[in-house]
């Protein structure tokens, strides 16, 4: 049985499995309360954004959870309209300052925006080489995009958040990260319950004795990835971290990847829109 409740990183920093993704919670008593509701329940990894627009209401959280903040691993990003350098740079220090924080954990750079991401990244091994950050990453790149990054500047992101589930099990990115020693950070990992009565996941759940939600999460985890569900709701939180004890047997696994079909529920960088291309 798997218990490991973090994972290392390239850069030899730890960060927690399991999370709590903030994307539409909103600002205020709802996004504070699920913070510190997730941090009771056990969680040590709060992934937001500039774009969520509840940077400070985590903060808040944070720091009024009565867990030391070195304790709490947090995740914020770029957005795509702040990218460039100088601009980069100014973000990351805007969300400092509405996250009341010395330093972020992990910065994220939210969007492979065509023309900026490059810009962007060497902005952020600036950030981190000044401490602002301490890990950096990207979310939605794909391999080329990787690639991209490594041949620019021999720097490789410690993280590659995307939409990861098994209705999109991107397996080739998968394993290409796992080569690269890049960990995949699944967002959207309840497919945003579009397919929680889903016929074959629900046999798989009963044959197990978990939730739907407690497998697709599971899955995710033994397919060596960190998530972040979200969730505002004190029995769903607590629910989507109870998933460290039990094990999706191997023939189980194989069923939940075969329910792939390509669903994407977010923006998709293979089909980006017109106004962020990358």
């Amino acid at each position: 049985m798997t218990d490991q409740l973090s994972m290392k990183m390239n850069d030899n920093f730890q960060i927690p499995v399991v999370g709590l993704g903030t994307w539409k919670s909103e600002p205020g008593e709802t996004t504070y309360q699920a913070v510190i509701d997730s941090i009771e329940a056990g969680y040590r990894h709060i992934d937001t954004a500039r774009a969520y627009g509840n940077e400070e209401s985590v903060g808040s959280a944070v720091r009024d959870s009565g867990v030391n903040r070195e304790d709490v691993f947090v995740t914020t990003k770029l957005r795509w309209e702040d990218e460039g350098f100088e601009s980069a740079i100014e973000a990351c220090e805007k969300s400092l300052t509405r996250l009341a924080c010395d330093y972020i954990d992990l910065y994220l750079i939210h969007w492979p925006l065509k023309d900026k991401r490059n810009d962007s990244w060497q902005a952020l091994i600036e950030l981190q080489k000044k401490g602002l950050c301490r890990s950096i990453g990207v979310s939605n790149f794909t391999i080329d995009h990787l690639a991209e990054l490594e041949d620019k500047f021999g720097i490789l992101p410690a993280v590659n958040q995307v939409e990861f589930h098994p209705y999109h099990y991107q397996k080739e990115l998968l394993d290409y990260c796992n080569s690269k020693n890049i960990i995949v950070e699944a967002y959207s990992p309840l497919v945003h319950a579009n397919r929680m009565d889903e016929a074959r996941l629900v046999s798989i759940s009963e044959e197990i004795g978990k939730t739907p939600a407690q497998v697709l999460i599971r899955w995710a985890v033994q397919r060596g990835m960190v998530v972040i569900p979200k969730s505002v709701n004190k029995n769903r939180i607590i629910e989507n971290f109870s998933v460290f004890d039990f094990d999706i047997p191997d023939s189980v696994m194989t069923k939940l990847d075969e329910l792939d079909e390509s669903l994407v529920t977010c923006w998709d960088p293979h089909n980006p829109p017109p106004y962020a291309p990358v």
